[in-house]
C-alpha cells in the first residue's frame, strides 16, 4: 500500500483517546509510522480547521500509516476504519488485528463518545433539565454515520451500520438490516439481512430480510463468505459458503460448510451427494430444501435474478 498521511480531530479523557474523526487522507512522505500531536499554529493553519474553535478535551493530530502492521493505538484502529468506510480499501485488504483489544466499549451519544458511566451522569442532567441527550449505541464500534457519510447510499438505521463497512453506490440498507466493519457491498445491492464481518457482497445481490452471512469472529465458521453478482439469498434464510454469479438460496434454508446437498440434472435426476463446501464459490446454483423429504437440493440455477431499479434510482 501507499503510504498515508491522515488528519483527525481525537476526543481525549484524561489523555487517553477515545475517537478520532479524519477530515483529511493523502500520499504521506514518511519513512514509518507515527502519531503527532499538532500545536494550535500549525493547525490553525489547515483549510479545514480555519475559524473553528477546537473544544477543551479535543486535539488534532496527524497519522502516518506507512506499515500496515497489527494494529496497536485508537488512531490507528480508526484511520483503519475510516479507509475502508471511504472506499480506499476493500474489506480484507487492511490489517486489523488486534483491533478488539485497543478499542474500548464506549457509549456513543449525541455529545460525542464517552464511557457508559459518564454516560449515565449525563442522562441524569438531561432527564432533571429536560435537555435532549441520546445515547446512539454502546459498542466498541461507533455508527458509520458519525464519521463517513457514503454518497447515493440509503440506510434506514444508521446505528446499524458500523464504521468500517463499505457501502458501494446504489446500496439500500433497510431497517432490518446490518452491515459489521471489514464488510460490505459493492453496490447497488440491496440489505435486510446481516452481513457479517469479512463478508462482501458483489453488485446486483440481495440479501433478505432475517438473512445471515456467517462470518468468522466468534464460533467455527473458517470460511470467508462472499456473494457473487445477481444472488440472491432469501428471508430468513443464510450461507456459511461462498455464492457464485446468478444463484438462489430459497427463503428459510441455511446452508453451512457441512450441509449435505443433493446435486440434481435438468431432469431432476440425482446426480451424487457432497458437502456444501464443495460449491463453494460456484456460479448458477439454485439451493432448496425438498419439503417431503427434507434434503437440501442443488441444481442449475435457469432463472436470472435482478433488483428492483426502482428502489435504487434515487440513492
Amino acid at each position: 500500500m501507499k503510504p498515508i498521511k491522515a488528519l483527525g480531530i481525537a476526543t481525549l479523557l484524561n489523555e487517553k483517546v477515545l475517537d478520532v474523526f479524519y477530515f483529511e487522507i493523502s500520499e504521506s512522505d514518511q519513512s514509518k509510522n507515527s502519531i503527532t500531536r499538532l500545536d494550535e499554529d500549525v493547525y490553525s493553519k489547515l483549510v479545514h480547521l480555519k475559524d473553528l474553535k477546537i473544544a477543551e478535551n479535543k486535539e488534532v493530530i496527524e497519522v502516518n500509516l506507512v506499515e500496515d502492521v497489527k494494529i496497536q493505538d485508537v488512531p490507528t484502529a480508526f484511520l483503519k476504519l475510516h479507509l475502508i468506510s471511504l472506499k480506499q480499501f476493500k474489506p480484507n485488504e487492511l490489517n486489523l488485528d488486534n483491533i478488539f483489544n485497543v478499542l474500548e466499549t464506549l457509549a456513543w451519544t449525541s455529545k460525542g463518545p464517552m464511557t457508559v458511566k459518564e454516560a449515565e451522569k449525563e442522562l441524569l442532567v438531561s432527564k432533571a433539565n429536560g435537555s435532549d441527550f441520546k445515547i446512539n449505541s454502546i459498542d466498541k464500534f461507533p455508527p458509520l454515520t458519525n464519521y463517513v457519510l457514503p454518497e447515493k447510499v440509503r440506510i434506514a438505521d444508521t446505528a446499524r451500520i458500523r464504521l468500517g463497512a463499505y457501502l458501494g453506490e446504489g446500496t439500500t440498507v433497510m431497517h432490518a438490516g446490518f452491515v459489521n466493519f471489514n464488510a460490505g457491498t459493492e453496490g447497488p445491492n440491496m440489505i435486510e439481512g446481516r452481513v457479517s464481518s469479512k463478508v462482501f457482497l458483489s453488485k446486483g445481490s440481495d440479501l433478505g430480510g432475517g438473512a445471515s452471512t456467517m462470518g468468522t469472529l466468534s464460533g467455527g465458521n473458517d470460511q470467508v463468505v462472499s456473494i457473487g453478482e445477481n444472488s440472491l439469498v432469501g428471508a430468513n434464510s443464510g450461507v456459511g459458503i461462498s455464492l457464485g454469479a446468478n444463484c438462489i438460496v430459497e427463503a428459510g434454508l441455511y446452508i453451512t460448510a457441512g450441509t449435505k446437498v443433493t446435486l440434481l440434472d435438468d431432469e431432476n435426476k440425482e446426480i451424487k451427494t457432497i458437502k456444501a463446501l464443495e460449491l463453494s464459490g460456484v456460479s448458477n446454483m439454485l439451493y432448496l430444501r425438498d419439503s417431503v423429504s427434507g434434503r437440501v437440493i442443488g441444481k442449475s440455477n435457469n432463472t436470472n435474478f435482478s433488483l428492483n431499479e426502482i428502489l435504487h434510482l434515487n440513492n
